[in-house]
């Protein structure tokens, strides 16, 4: 079994998957708009939302991160969750927290902990909460 994180937008999810596949070293992004999609494939969506995305896809290490722009109205804010970045060194957590946390909102700085060697969270740009943990070794 493999769970893999699915992230919602509001128009912005094609730019967010290029900065994360950038960021996170992403291979095979694949992007496709409710455009692409054939006629008869699902609901009527409105001309100012067929470029938006209907579904994304990239792979980081060995997680598929996916996600779509949620047309219609159907959008709403992440809360409850936060997507984990586990790394092996200081210098990663500290690069990737940097890079996601432009433009976003740090909820805790990076810094050491108990459990790790750097471990903070934020709310980046396109409104995901994430956590960006390098342990200690056990």
């Amino acid at each position: 079994m493999k769970i893999n994180p699915y992230l919602n937008f509001n128009g912005k999810c094609a730019e967010a998957f290029k900065f994360y596949a950038k960021v996170l070293g992403g291979k095979d992004l694949t992007i496709m708009t409710f455009r692409d999609m054939p006629q008869g494939g699902g609901p009527p969506i409105p001309d100012a939302q067929k470029d938006w995305v209907m579904h994304a896809r990239f792979t980081a290490g060995d997680v598929i991160i996916m996600g779509s722009d949620a047309p219609g109205g159907r959008y709403s804010k992440p809360s409850g969750f936060s997507v984990n970045i586990g790394v092996d060194t200081p210098e990663e957590a500290e690069r990737v927290f940097k890079a996601l946390s432009e433009g976003g909102e740090i909820g805790m700085p990076m810094a050491e902990t108990f459990w790790a060697r750097r471990f903070g969270m934020l709310i980046d740009r396109f409104g995901v909460p994430w956590m960006v943990n390098c342990e200690k070794p056990m």
